[in-house]
């Protein structure tokens, strides 16, 4: 059974930075791709970046040049890198694992079937 733990996940002032980490065990990642998620209380869970077993990314607008998603197969592990975050970045930041035969541009939500309990970040203004 695949069992995934995030990690690095606190409080920060806006325009700071944090590095999340997801470490995975039970399957390796190699062929899968990779994701991660956030949800506000209030609001529906959301992507945040996605990456495929090749290398490839996709971001969310709202992430797009500040968020940098990476995967170290040689570790299992899947890492976020989050830069000048700011309070609307306030969230439960959620890894998952996605069949690898599905292209990257097509992957929703439904498409991952692994996931982790998830991690907070707090962003103060």
């Amino acid at each position: 059974q695949v069992h995934m733990v995030e990690s690095g996940g606190g409080s920060v002032q806006a325009g700071g930075s944090l590095r999340l980490s997801c470490a995975v065990s039970g399957d390796t990642i190699t062929s899968r791709s990779m994701g991660w998620f956030r949800q506000d209380p209030a609001k529906e869970r959301e992507e945040v970046a996605f990456i495929d077993s090749f290398g490839g990314t996709r971001y969310a607008d709202s992430v797009n040049g500040r968020f940098t998603i990476s995967r170290d197969n040689a570790k299992n592990t899947l890492y976020l890198f989050m830069n000048s975050l700011q309070p609307e970045d306030t969230a439960m930041y959620y890894c998952a694992t996605a069949d690898g035969r599905w292209p990257l541009f097509s992957l929703t939500r439904t498409d991952f079937d692994y996931w982790g309990q998830g991690t907070q970040v707090t962003v103060s203004s």
